[in-house]
């Protein structure tokens, strides 16, 4: 659902606050060609992300859920100049354009993209002894959410920031529907992080071009 007035203060709020930027919009118009879903943050969550990014002093990034880049490079261009991320795309074809779209905006010595399940290339990152993440942003299949806050946690350092993205939907997060795997699974994973001693978080619900939505952020705590 969404409303002009809505779209009307995205466009109004970018206009003046998120300047435009070449590789951030061949990244959208690429994807878009290459038939991936239009999906993405929109251009003021980008930047709230990339602002998150650089006030938490993030030196290592985990992203769960590339899709083509788009949020990838808002976040990738908030690290130190030897500072990296690693992002896990579930498919080979949308890992495809995300890397064209992060060689365009100079930012391959910095990202790598991993492709496969996410929960069969987390546990390799754990088996690899990965330095903890400073950051994780988690936009992927809602249905395995609080499966990837879990892991998220554990490839974590007490002060990480850990972001969740869609946690609304449409405001449907709030009456339980057991026929829907994204409200199933948002809810368990409100529930695992509500009883969650070592994270302290909160939930903000949003209006604008994308919808009637909302994100989760929690800081790790011990």
């Amino acid at each position: 659902m969404t409303n002009p007035q809505w779209n009307d203060v995205d466009a109004y709020l970018t206009d003046r606050l998120v300047p435009a930027d070449e590789a951030l919009t061949a990244a959208l118009a690429d994807s878009t060609a290459a038939g991936l879903p239009e999906i993405a943050v929109a251009p003021n969550q980008g930047k709230l992300l990339h602002l998150l990014a650089r006030t938490q002093g993030a030196r290592r990034i985990l992203e769960i859920g590339t899709l083509g880049g788009y949020s990838t490079i808002w976040l990738a261009r908030a690290l130190p100049a030897d500072g990296s991320l690693i992002t896990l795309e579930y498919s080979d074809r949308h890992a495809e354009v995300a890397r064209a779209n992060l060689a365009r905006a100079g930012l391959t010595d910095r990202v790598e993209v991993r492709t496969g399940p996410a929960l069969d290339t987390l546990p390799l990152l754990e088996k690899e002894g990965t330095a903890p993440f400073d950051l994780t942003f988690i936009d992927a299949d809602k249905a395995n959410n609080p499966h990837y806050v879990t892991w998220a946690l554990r490839l974590s350092r007490p002060g990480s920031l850990i972001i969740v993205d869609n946690v609304v939907r449409d405001g449907r997060v709030a009456v339980e529907d057991p026929t829907d795997p994204a409200i199933t699974g948002t809810r368990a994973m409100f529930d695992l992080v509500a009883n969650e001693p070592r994270l302290d978080a909160t939930a903000v619900q949003t209006v604008g071009t994308k919808g009637h939505d909302g994100f989760l952020l929690a800081r790790v705590t011990d």
